[in-house]
């Protein structure tokens, strides 16, 4: 068995201290954006099974199948919650990036 082959990726980036912070903002909405989207589409999954979104034929039959939606639901929502919270850490550590030094004149 022969070891894989990693090539040699060097690229080269080219961006300043006010990027860097705004792109890991960016990154953060970004993840709430999906996270907003995920929430959306568990509450019409709720909607479906019990029969009040509009121009869907999926609906529970029984309060077995009810109850392993909300199950389903509960899940994804509890998973939705520990990515949140570990979004707010990035943010606060994101914002609690000191300003930049600047620097001194050349002599």
């Amino acid at each position: 068995m022969s070891f894989p082959n990693i090539p040699n990726v060097t690229p080269s980036i080219d961006i300043d201290r006010d990027d860097v912070i705004n792109l890991l903002l960016a990154s953060i909405a970004f993840e709430e954006l999906g996270l907003a989207h995920i929430i959306n589409a568990e509450a019409e999954k709720i909607q479906a099974v019990i029969g009040t979104l509009p121009a869907t034929m999926v609906r529970a039959q029984t309060i077995d199948e009810l109850l392993a939606v909300n199950e389903n639901v509960n899940s994804t929502l509890k998973t939705a919650l520990k990515t949140q919270m570990l979004l707010q850490f990035k943010l606060e550590d994101v914002l609690d990036i000191p300003p930049a030094v600047p620097t001194p004149p050349a002599l």
